[in-house]
């Protein structure tokens, strides 16, 4: 029997933080357990990883294509060594050029980035996850405008992804207002993510949609994503697993000194 994976968005924290351990000590610590948890729930090693990154977005959808992806240090102000570090998982050219055609197939215009490499939305995802880098991951970026609907149908197109042992990552971020970290985030990340929770823990899938569609409308919305380029990685995970149950995985309520934030499952886990 083919085992169908689920699909993940994920809240990726801040900047390179797995390699930051000596100056963020436990910050993180809830955030890491979660995602070293995900092997655990899966119970198998996917063939490889498609990342929906919140840090790459193009005028189409873009697909990373080289063999040996280099990294991006996109982040400033961090200690001299986190612009070092190496994330060694290899690309899969095969696996780039099926999802072209998936996109393709569904009416999107869809490109190939043969030299692009890991950004920090992709590689602070996956080291915890698999730290021995030996999973292959190809990335996907997002679409100028961030259209919900948009995603939302190209997660439609990749779903077919999972029966083939393929572990599709949205990485973004549940509540990203750079301006509004710490205590006066309180309020508006919670109001945000207790609308999260209800239209996507809570309710059918068909109203789980529409809400998606119409996001901006949610309770502190635009306080909490001013952009929406962290938050629209949700719509693609989402659409991939349409119908199907979601699940908390992440929650914690003071990440950057107030910020409420969450991470979900979509999909049963493989028997």
């Amino acid at each position: 029997m083919t085992k169908i994976l689920p699909t993940y968005f994920i809240s990726h924290g801040g900047g390179p933080w797995p390699y930051m351990k000596d100056q963020y000590g436990d910050t993180f610590a809830h955030l890491e357990a979660s995602l070293k948890d995900i092997p655990k729930q899966l119970g198998l090693t996917p063939k490889a990883v498609v990342v929906i990154t919140a840090h790459w977005e193009e005028p189409d959808f873009t697909i990373s294509a080289s063999p040996h992806p280099p990294m991006i240090y996109d982040y400033s102000g961090f200690p001299p060594h986190t612009y070092q570090v190496k994330y060694s998982a290899p690309g899969e050219p095969d696996l780039a050029l099926r999802v072209q055609a998936l996109l393709k197939d569904a009416g999107f215009v869809a490109h190939l980035d043969n030299h692009r490499g890991f950004d920090h939305g992709t590689f602070t995802v996956m080291y915890p996850i698999y730290p021995e880098a030996q999973v292959p991951i190809v990335q996907l970026s997002l679409k100028q405008g961030y259209d919900p609907k948009l995603h939302l149908a190209v997660g439609r197109a990749l779903a077919p992804l999972r029966q083939e042992n393929i572990l599709i990552i949205g990485s973004g971020l549940s509540y990203h207002n750079l301006r509004a970290f710490g205590p006066r985030a309180a309020e508006p990340s919670k109001e945000f993510d207790d609308w999260l929770q209800e239209i996507l823990v809570r309710s059918t899938p068909d109203q789980r949609t529409a809400q998606l569609y119409q996001w901006e409308q949610a309770p502190s919305a635009r306080l909490a994503h001013p952009q929406e380029d962290h938050l629209i990685p949700l719509m693609v995970a989402v659409g991939a697993a349409e119908t199907e149950a979601a699940t908390c995985v992440y929650h914690e309520e003071k990440l950057f000194g107030g910020v409420v934030a969450s991470s979900f499952r979509f999909g049963d886990l493989p028997n």
